[in-house]
């Protein structure tokens, strides 16, 4: 039955149920369309052509097909089937990612990031495998170098001597960087063009008479009074005493860092230099105050001073030096040396205060063994801070002083009462205080706080996962609960 069109346009009965009721994609004159699409599909005789294949298509899409994924492009297909009915049907393309899988991008950013972290992680394993062989290798050099100078004290005594030679062996410091220079880098560089990038550390103008003589003097006999000492006290006391009481550098070098260079003060550090004070206290105590002990004593803080000086005032006028440039003014330190402080164990030799009959006579292996150790030394300490994390250099410096007690102990040369067991492990522990940062109450805090809130989360997913619990066991046995107002 044929309705006329009312006044408003509405042609059909069933035009003005959709416009009542609100059917989606609803517009005048969606019905007299829809009847057109029905009547899309033409019979045809076979053999016979299909009429207007291309417009007709164009008329049966509705606004409710195009509104689906408009984005998306629109293939039209024509197929015939065997009974001659030509069909127009049209097919949407499907877009990359709409069947939920992820596009080729995504997948190598995913790709990307996956082999970061794991480029991150092996950076991070191979750090601590260095950190470990270079706090195995700093703390062996540095007990072997004292256990030898104990071992050359038996039949020689001579430590100006001992320090002048095995000072004038850092001359080879720099051809061995520049020898690591040839091996590893890519674009090698003539001796005397990486000699002139390393000399930096100077000034922009390089090294000069001037600068040789002003800069290095100073750091040169800092150098010198702090080995000398050293080998002064390993005669008064045991090896393990003065590698423990060595430690106290940290201490000292935070002392002036806070008064010369007016660093950060805190608090922990305070308390670190002063367990350092304690320390040396109980060790001269730990003999009963004898004159040798409080002679040793002093001579291995004085070591230890004039270290912290030395570090002071190399952080003050040169300021920060990568691994070319430590090496470059450390041999400057052995020429100066060689140059200038060679004429001391002459004079020294003439006087007979360090005299020997002959230089045949001198233990050349133990001379040689105690520098090579001591330039080794030096070199790990450096390469150290290139390889790896700077603190493992310095917990490898302090693992020397079980390394001496372990050799005394087989050597049978010490003795540990309460004191003096007190007195190093006092010391130990305020070295390794130093080694905290600056921001480590703010470091802690925050772990703290995360760990609290980890816990937190995990409470609120456990009384979720009860609740969730509780409620299917209601729902299986039928119960309802019913909130109270």
């Amino acid at each position: 039955m044929d309705v006329k069109a009312a006044p408003n346009g509405v042609a059909t009965i069933e035009d003005r149920i959709l416009r009542i009721t609100g059917y989606y994609g609803y517009y005048p004159g969606y019905s007299s369309q829809k009847s057109t699409s029905r009547s899309s599909v033409t019979r045809c005789k076979p053999g016979a052509n299909c009429p207007s294949s291309h417009s007709g298509i164009s008329r049966q899409l509705s606004p409710l097909s195009v509104t689906e994924d408009s984005s998306a492009p629109i293939l039209e297909l024509q197929s015939r089937g065997s009974s001659g009915v030509c069909v127009h049907r049209v097919e949407k393309q499907n877009r990359p990612g709409d069947d939920g899988t992820q596009t080729h991008p995504e997948n190598s950013s995913q790709e990307n990031r996956i082999k970061a972290r794991c480029l991150s992680c092996m950076s991070v394993v191979l750090k601590a495998i260095w950190g470990l062989l270079i706090i195995l290798s700093v703390s062996s050099s540095w007990v072997g170098t004292t256990q030898i100078v104990k071992i050359t004290y038996k039949n020689f005594y001579c430590p100006f001597f001992m320090t002048w030679f095995s000072t004038n062996w850092n001359i080879m410091f720099f051809p061995v960087y520049y020898s690591g220079h040839l091996a590893t880098a890519q674009e090698k560089q003539s001796p005397m063009k990486k000699f002139r990038e390393c000399s930096r550390i100077f000034g922009e103008d390089g090294l000069t008479l001037k600068l040789f003589l002003k800069r290095t003097a100073p750091f040169s006999i800092l150098w010198t009074l702090t080995n000398y000492l050293y080998l002064l006290a390993l005669k008064k006391l045991t090896a393990t005493d003065v590698s423990a009481l060595f430690c106290c550098n940290k201490a000292f070098v935070f002392l002036l860092s806070w008064i010369v260079l007016k660093d950060r003060f805190m608090g922990v550090r305070i308390v670190a230099a002063i367990m350092a004070i304690t320390g040396i206290v109980m060790m001269a105590y730990a003999d009963n105050f004898h004159a040798d002990s409080i002679i040793g004593v002093a001579f291995a803080v004085g070591s230890a001073s004039t270290s912290a000086l030395y570090k002071v005032l190399f952080k003050m006028f040169l300021g920060s030096a990568n691994f070319g440039e430590a090496a470059h003014f450390v041999s400057t330190l052995g020429f100066f040396n060689l140059i200038f402080i060679s004429f001391t164990p002459v004079i020294l030799y003439f006087t007979k205060v360090e005299h020997w009959s002959s230089f045949a006579a001198l233990p050349w292996g133990c001379l040689c063994g105690m520098a090579g150790l001591w330039l080794a030394f030096n070199i790990l300490v450096n390469v150290g801070v290139v390889l790896t994390y700077p603190i493992l250099i310095s917990i490898g410096t302090v693992l020397s002083v079980p390394g001496n007690a372990a050799v005394d102990l087989l050597k049978q040369e010490v003795i540990f009462n309460v004191v003096r067991l007190a007195a190093t492990i006092i010391i130990c522990i305020g070295f390794l205080l130093m080694l905290l940062p600056e921001e480590w109450d703010e470091i802690t805090l925050r772990f703290i706080n995360s760990l609290k809130e980890k816990k937190s989360e995990e409470h609120v997913e456990d009384l979720t996962d009860v609740s969730v619990h509780l409620r299917s066991r209601s729902r299986a046995n039928g119960t309802v609960s019913i909130p109270l107002a």
